[in-house]
C-alpha cells in the first residue's frame, strides 16, 4: 500500500474531526439542523471508510493472487531446472559408463 494513501486517510479523519468540532461551535443553524448536518457528515464519513476498506481488501486480494502466480511460476522453473540437472547427470553418468 502506498504511504501517501495512508497519510491522506489520516488527514481525512483529522479534518473530519476538526470540521465537526468547528461546525458545532460556530453553527449558524438551529440545534436540530446542526444535529442533522452532523449526522449526515458522519454518515458520509462512514460510507467513505467502507468504500476505502473495500478497496484495500480488493487490492490486497489482487496482490495475494499475483504473488501466488509468481510463486507457482518460480516453482515450475525450479522443478524444470532440477529435472534438467537430473537428466544431465544421467546423461553424463551413462556416457562415462560406456566410455570405460
Amino acid at each position: 500500500m502506498d504511504d501517501s494513501g495512508g497519510s491522506k486517510f489520516v488527514y481525512f479523519l483529522v479534518g473530519l474531526g476538526f470540521g465537526a468540532l468547528f461546525g458545532v461551535l460556530f453553527a449558524p443553524r438551529a440545534g436540530e439542523e446542526t444535529r442533522k448536518l452532523i449526522t449526515d457528515k458522519a454518515d458520509e464519513g462512514r460510507d467513505y471508510l467502507f468504500r476505502k476498506s473495500r478497496q484495500v481488501r480488493e487490492q490486497a486480494a489482487e496482490y495475494i493472487d499475483r504473488s501466488k502466480e509468481v510463486v507457482a511460476k518460480q516453482r515450475e522453473q525450479i522443478a524444470a531446472a532440477i529435472e534438467a540437472g537430473k537428466q544431465a547427470y544421467r546423461t553424463e553418468s551413462e556416457s562415462k559408463g560406456t566410455a570405460d
